[in-house]
């Protein structure tokens, strides 16, 4: 993969640009994006009822070439991990593969609409689309997993929400960490 290039100016880095959809689908013959989507549904598959490792969560990773970098599955309960998404399994290793924290031009294929750690993961690595199979409604009528109070928090006002938030403790000694950090001329920008 190419590296990434240096933001527009007054751009912030974490923005992309729009990518329509239709390129998006564009890219690949339609029996090529079903081939990559029963792959992602075979994941859930596999962990869901086969392993039963997690959910039934399932994804692949794939570049604008139609290489799959990467599969993913759900092994929340195997390894008593709650960040071990389908999703975020497929991210890691894929950036792993390229060698990047960058999956620019890249389109992840999920079983089920990604949770809210997971769709920020997707902007974090600058993916180029998310397509999912089923719904956030799919998966909370026939799985019983329903994150439509974390998207409530995170709209709710801080000071009313169940786990506490205690900020700008220390803020000075953590600033002085960020100034070190800034001072780097090989710091990591998003």
């Amino acid at each position: 993969m190419k590296p990434t290039p240096d933001p527009a100016p007054g751009r912030v880095p974490s923005q992309k640009s729009f990518i329509a959809p239709a390129e998006i689908l564009a890219r690949f013959p339609a029996e090529q994006h079903r081939v990559f989507m029963r792959r992602a549904i075979a994941n859930a598959r596999r962990a869901g009822v086969l392993d039963k490792s997690g959910g039934a969560f399932g994804a692949v990773v794939v570049d604008s070439s139609g290489t799959v970098l990467a599969d993913g599955w759900n092994q929340v309960i195997a390894r008593n991990d709650p960040t071990w998404h389908g999703e975020m399994h497929a991210i890691r290793e894929a950036c792993r593969h390229v060698g990047s924290p960058k999956l620019e031009g890249c389109v992840l294929y999920t079983s089920a609409a990604p949770c809210p750690m997971c769709f920020s993961a997707a902007y974090w690595t600058h993916l180029d689309a998310v397509i999912s199979a089923s719904t956030v409604e799919d998966a909370k009528q026939h799985g019983n997993f329903d994150d439509s109070f974390i998207y409530a928090q995170l709209a709710a006002d801080p000071a009313k929400r169940p786990i506490a938030e205690i900020h700008e403790f220390l803020r000075d000694e953590a600033i002085e960490v960020w100034r070190e950090y800034a001072a780097r001329s090989d710091a990591v920008e998003y």
